[in-house]
């Protein structure tokens, strides 16, 4: 226990460290540190505007069991986060800012799971339970994930709840068969059929992780499959409702087509078997600069410690069905992020202790390196720009705020190369770090990502009775913003736009250019950029057959 307590500051049971005091303040600071960065600014397209149209449509609609989007079912997710966000407007009224303090409350609970999973994991390495909820909310990716109205989160809650009712206790405890029907339920009310491969391979490598399961196969694959199949009349139960209410095309679309094309061969977000591979690093930053966890790796005792055989079990069966899946994406692995930080705060409970040789090539300094040139290249970037070596318009956009940024990285960077417990530091940095990024992203690049303007006059056309046309796919990113409460039609294509435009003259048509000279060629309502490219809306008559400019 020596190297864990001088890898994690001294923490062990009894001592002020190991209090729950210590560990609250941590607690309490991610949760500060979470609800400054989710309320520096709006919904997010595509990710948070879709989520909240969908959740609005339900509303307006009073339908609570089909979703919708843009007027027509939407077959995509399951309604429990829906429901959730309905819970809160039920009470404060339709608004933002309840969608926003849901994420972060499950990202707190998610926090608290993890904590007690690793006490269930490892009951005699206080250490463990110490680390492993600090490493898990610095991972960077999944902090800035986490604010987006998003149903990854939520669904970690189920997928962690229903690993704490397959591990009750240690050692001969028997699963907890109410709480994995429930806790699997939810998921799958979550995100559909995908909460199986978060836990049901765990659940079917049982006898190599759980003593319990070992002794007593019989029982543990029938109260699990019981388990399973009472979670999965759940979802049927709404499944089949749902479609009876929103038609024949949402039966086969929500019932067929949305699990075996992800599956099989996937309509969206299509990658080859190794994507995730050069990902995972990226998943785990800031860790991955930290050479002493993955030291540590190498001397786990995973034949000896059932708490590693459980984590061996959960992740890289999941990792590789995730891999055979035909749709990726990075954020499909977000459940697991308790897994990796367990991981990680394990090897580091055997890596060697801070008080060997060979200490400082182990401690954080790729890390500090990192973050020095990070904060060099902002301090440098209004310089970069300034000289016409730097003309992306977001790192122009950047130079503008970036000098007062690069000094804080220095000072982070000088924070981390000084002694002291190196755990801390690095969760201290990681948060600093992400909030100072997230304030430079509002403060310079918001702008591009701001449809709060397009959203407000999109809704005055609404109220006016003009029809609203996008060309191209639409998701969304303006209902909520704008409360639409007619759908917007949508087509691809120069010629698709010309004809709705002479078919709806009074209309207004929302278009994407690529850059600013096509944005602007044209008489139109409101510019802006949006994300990478332009977004314009103009009136219809701009594209009519008599209209003197042929616009982009």
């Amino acid at each position: 226990m020596s190297d864990v307590q001088s890898n994690v500051g001294p923490v062990y049971p009894g001592h002020p460290l190991a209090s729950k005091g210590r560990l609250a303040a941590w607690l309490a600071l991610w949760f500060g540190v979470a609800l400054v960065a989710i309320f520096q600014h709006g919904p997010v397209p595509m990710y948070s505007t879709r989520t909240l149209a969908v959740a609005w449509e339900m509303w307006q609609r009073h339908s609570f069991l089909v979703p919708y989007l843009n007027g027509a079912p939407y077959s995509d997710k399951a309604p429990l986060l829906f429901w959730l966000i309905h819970a809160g407007w039920a009470v404060g009224g339709v608004g933002d800012g309840w969608p926003r303090l849901l994420e972060v409350l499950l990202g707190g609970v998610q926090l608290l799971l993890c904590i007690r999973l690793a006490r269930r994991l490892f009951p005699a390495q206080a250490a463990i339970a110490y680390a492993a909820p600090l490493m898990l909310m610095s991972f960077s990716y999944a902090f800035e994930f986490g604010l987006q109205s998003m149903y990854e989160v939520l669904l970690a809650d189920c997928v962690l709840a229903a690993l704490l009712a397959l591990r009750p206790g240690p050692g001969e405890a028997p699963p907890n068969l109410a709480g994995f029907a429930v806790a699997t339920a939810l998921g799958l009310l979550t995100k559909g059929p995908v909460m199986l491969l978060h836990v049901g391979l765990p659940w079917l490598l049982g006898p190599l992780w759980q003593s319990w399961a070992s002794r007593h196969r019989a029982r543990w694959y029938a109260t699990g499959a019981l388990a399973v199949l009472g979670a999965v009349a759940v979802l049927l139960t709404w499944a089949l409702s749902a479609s009876a209410a929103g038609g024949e095309v949402y039966r086969q679309q929500l019932l067929f087509h949305q699990t075996a094309g992800r599956v099989v061969d996937a309509f969206a977000h299509r990658q080859p078997f190794w994507w995730y591979l050069p990902v995972l690093p990226v998943l785990v930053f800031p860790f991955v600069l930290w050479p002493r966890p993955w030291l540590g790796i190498a001397a786990l005792p995973l034949r000896r410690d059932d708490g590693l055989r459980f984590l061996a079990a959960w992740l890289l069966p999941v990792l590789l069905g995730f891999s055979l899946v035909s749709g990726k994406q990075a954020y499909y692995l977000l459940p697991e992020y308790a897994g990796f930080a367990l991981l990680l705060a394990a090897a580091l409970a055997h890596a060697p202790g801070m008080t060997t040789r060979t200490s400082r090539w182990l401690a954080p300094w790729p890390l500090a390196v990192f973050t020095l040139a990070l904060g060099i290249g902002l301090l440098s970037l209004p310089t970069l720009v300034a000289h016409g070596m730097a003309t992306s318009p977001m790192l122009q956009s950047l130079g503008t705020r970036s000098r007062g940024f690069g000094l804080l990285f220095m000072l982070l960077a000088a924070l981390l190369v000084r002694r002291g417990a190196e755990l801390e530091k690095i969760v201290l940095v990681a948060l600093l770090g992400v909030l100072a990024v997230n304030t430079l992203f509002t403060l310079t690049w918001w702008h591009a990502f701001d449809v709060r303007d397009a959203s407000e006059l999109l809704a005055r056309a609404e109220a006016e009775g003009r029809p609203i046309f996008n060309n191209e796919s639409y998701n969304g990113q303006f209902t909520f913003l704008g409360r639409l409460t007619r759908p917007v039609e949508e087509a691809a294509g120069a010629e698709a736009l010309r004809s709705w435009a002479r078919a709806n003259p009074r209309g207004l048509v929302i278009v994407y250019p690529k850059t600013e000279a096509e944005a602007r060629a044209c008489p139109s309502l409101h510019i802006q950029r949006f994300r990478g490219v332009w977004l314009a809306i103009r009136p219809a008559a701009t594209y009519q057959a008599h209209a003197t400019t042929p616009c982009p």
